[in-house]
């Protein structure tokens, strides 16, 4: 059955406002991949099923913008966040707040999908 793209979308939201993270898992094989695909990269299979993972990883690596770009000043200062999610094979990334230095947010820290902002994307804290 096909689905669209904007309901993959309010899926997506909907599960971060629960702390989850939506990936797809292919219903022929059962590999796990985050992206919204056509096919599975694994078996080329096209059928996927939705699968719910925790939303909480360990921070991979990150950049942080000091001085938010025009549009963002609402942000101040933050980390955009690449990591590993926990019990899974795939990495996420995601909007974190209040990260000035690196100091704030050290690689290999905890951090917890905590919503959805529509500007900002999938927004995180540090667990």
């Amino acid at each position: 059955m096909a689905m669209s793209m904007h309901g993959v979308r309010e899926r997506f939201i909907e599960a971060a406002g629960r702390k989850k993270i939506l990936a797809h898992r292919c219903a022929k094989c059962g590999h796990l991949m985050l992206e919204t695909v056509m096919f599975c990269e694994k078996c080329s299979a096209s059928k996927f099923e939705d699968a719910e993972l925790e939303g909480a990883g360990t921070v991979v690596t990150y950049t942080i913008q000091a001085v938010a770009p025009q549009g963002f000043e609402d942000a101040g200062s933050y980390a955009w966040v690449v990591f590993k999610i926990d019990n899974a094979n795939l990495r996420a990334s995601g909007f974190l707040p209040g990260v000035a230095t690196p100091a704030d947010l050290p690689v290999g820290a905890k951090v917890q999908v905590t919503g959805f902002d529509q500007k900002h994307g999938l927004m995180l804290a540090k667990a």
